[in-house]
């Protein structure tokens, strides 16, 4: 490993070295303590883990330290969160503790578009980069089906009822569901960022062709499927689930459950190996388990709960991920993953970098794909003091958990001594832990520092808290998140927001429901162009969606799109192929 240089190869490169002295899945799984039949292998580095037999058997081991990953307002190019996780796990084994790690699957498409696959960086890897970044053991592609498999059923539904006499439904052994083409709760599902299927027209042709209506595409990641993968305990809970999708709505306003049209079934079927987590390795050969996906400022964005149980049976200190900063991803950890669960962290890791501090600082744009400017590169003191605020704010909203945060400054080539410092002091001050780390270009071995504090961490006693109650009415627990979290003075909602509210807070079925916040991850505001730590300043819910499967209320704040749109200088222009050996190239 000490021939891989980060500094002169790229990720992919590196991925493809370390490949050499992969160990085995087999030999991954003997290591972690499980048997045999426990393991279903995908070839001889992946593999899936049969849960509930692993579960069953250890049920009675106490649990391990549980260490949750978030970061600060990322700038457009992310700040490494995923490579923290993976140098963490490198680190927390050099120092010789028993470790593995949850971290969640790329979505084909931010690996197609700019962003690329998620698999960390440098010598902070989840390895082999091909399998994980181009669809690994078919997870999504069983969300995609199981998405559209809903849909299928609510457009042919349509088709008939429009056709056919109540006397023909009947001998079909049809319902009339009286479902209004109009008022659809959901498009159909892919895994690319494709702008042209946003808003289209299906049923053109014939009455044997469908029924002509407005339809659309998301993308697959942000589908409720996924985050009832995420959230489900098991197959039984997730089968519960399925059947409360709404799918659509009859011309009376009212739900049209996957239950009701008789697919939930079917729907949970196709996701009957999906729900088995995936065990792969850092390039240090730490088991690793990778388990649902991103979006987390549309979905929960979380690794999954099924996942986390059995990393904290198997080791004695288990690592997940959560998506975006600590205002989105940890909040939706802390207050929705957690209180499913029943589990409750030791420790979060807060990872911030210089380059983003001095965004925050009032440093020039950042935009994928362009060359930074010498700001981010230069040595700038003043920018780093005015853009810590923004750390600042996210150490107050763990500590608001009673969960100790460790402040990891993800430590960059070009950063200062000075620079560096600014953030220490100021982090130790707000009463958190720090250590900087350059897990990129050292791997475990520069991770050292930061897994010896996280462990220290870990032996504070937790006082963990929820930011609401469960009975917490709904319109004060997005008050509490908007004013406590994010930092605003107030919410305003438009007039459909103000009525789905009052709906929803009038019926008793919706009152416990998770309460999961849609909002830009650019910023803690939900203007993705205010950085730092914005003040005076209303947060506006638009619209407030209802996702009774994964259990969740969804207020919208700005403008989010379900599906993205694929960038002018797409990463798949360099993925390509060795037609000789197999061998993938130019991921990132």
């Amino acid at each position: 490993m000490h021939k891989l240089n980060p500094t002169k190869m790229k990720d992919w490169e590196i991925a493809e070295a370390a490949q050499e002295h992969m160990k085995t899945v087999y030999q991954l799984a003997e290591e972690a303590g499980l048997k045999k039949m426990e393991l279903f292998p995908y070839g001889h580095y992946v593999g899936k883990l049969d849960y509930m037999s692993i579960l069953e058997r250890l049920g009675n081991r106490p649990n391990g330290k549980y260490i949750e990953v978030t970061a600060i307002t990322p700038t457009p190019l992310g700040e490494g969160k995923t490579t923290t996780a993976m140098g963490l796990i490198e680190g927390l084994g050099k120092i010789g503790k028993s470790v593995m790690g949850a971290i969640r699957q790329p979505s084909g498409g931010p690996t197609f578009n700019i962003k690329g696959s998620a698999a960390g960086g440098g010598l902070a890897q989840c390895i082999p980069l091909t399998d994980f970044s181009l669809g690994l053991t078919g997870d999504i592609d069983a969300i995609t089906n199981a998405h559209n498999l809903a849909m299928v059923a609510l457009t042919s539904r349509i088709q008939h009822e429009f056709n056919y006499s109540d006397k023909v439904l009947q001998k079909k052994n049809l319902k009339r569901l009286n479902i209004d083409p109009r008022n659809p709760a959901m498009g159909w599902a892919i895994d690319f960022c494709a702008q042209a299927l946003r808003e289209i027209t299906i049923g053109l042709g014939g009455k044997m062709d469908g029924f002509m209506m407005k339809s659309g595409f998301q993308i697959t990641v942000s589908s409720e499927i996924m985050a009832i993968l995420a959230v489900a305990k098991d197959l039984a809970d997730m089968r519960i689930r399925m059947s409360k999708i709404v799918v659509g709505y009859d011309k009376s306003g009212n739900p049209i459950s996957a239950k009701d049209l008789e697919v939930d079934g079917a729907m949970t079927a196709l996701m009957s190996k999906a729900i088995n987590p995936n065990l792969m390795q850092t390039v240090e050969g730490q088991p690793v388990l990778v388990h649902a996906g991103p979006f987390a400022n549309i979905a929960i964005g979380q690794s999954s709960i099924i996942a986390d149980r059995l990393g904290l049976k198997l080791v004695d200190y288990h690592v997940t991920e959560s998506g975006f900063g600590a205002d989105i991803g940890f909040e939706k950890f802390w207050n929705l993953k957690c209180r499913y669960s029943g589990l409750i962290p030791n420790c979060s890791v807060i990872v911030c970098t210089v380059r983003a501090l001095k965004m925050h600082g009032g440093g020039p744009k950042v935009s994928p794909g362009q060359p930074l400017d010498k700001a981010y590169t230069d040595k700038n003191t003043a920018l780093v003091e005015k853009g810590v605020k923004n750390l600042l704010a996210h150490i107050e909203t763990v500590k608001k958990s009673g969960i100790s945060p460790v402040v990891c400054i993800n430590h960059f080539h070009t950063d200062t001594d000075e620079e560096v410092e600014i953030i220490r002091n100021a982090a130790e001050s707000a009463g958190a832990r720090v250590a900087s780390s350059t897990h990129w270009e050292h791997g475990g071995e520069g991770a050292k520092a930061l897994a010896e504090t996280v462990v220290e961490a870990c032996e504070d006693n937790p006082h963990f808290k929820f930011l609401y109650e469960e009975d917490t009415p709904l319109r004060d627990r997005i008050l509490r998140i908007a004013t406590e979290v994010y930092g605003a003075d107030g919410v305003h909602y438009t007039p459909g927001a103000q009525n789905k509210l009052e709906q929803i807070e009038s019926d008793s079925n919706f009152r416990k429901l998770g309460t999961c916040m849609v909002k830009t991850h650019l910023s803690l505001s939900h203007d993705p162009t205010i950085k730092g730590r914005p003040k005076g300043w209303t947060l506006p819910i638009k619209d407030i969606l209802l996702y009774l499967g994964a259990g969740f209320v969804v207020p919208v704040a700005g403008d989010i799109k379900l599906m993205p749109g694929t960038a002018s200088d797409p990463a798949f222009r360099n993925i390509d192929i060795d037609v000789n050996t197999g061998k993938v190239k130019g991921l990132f």
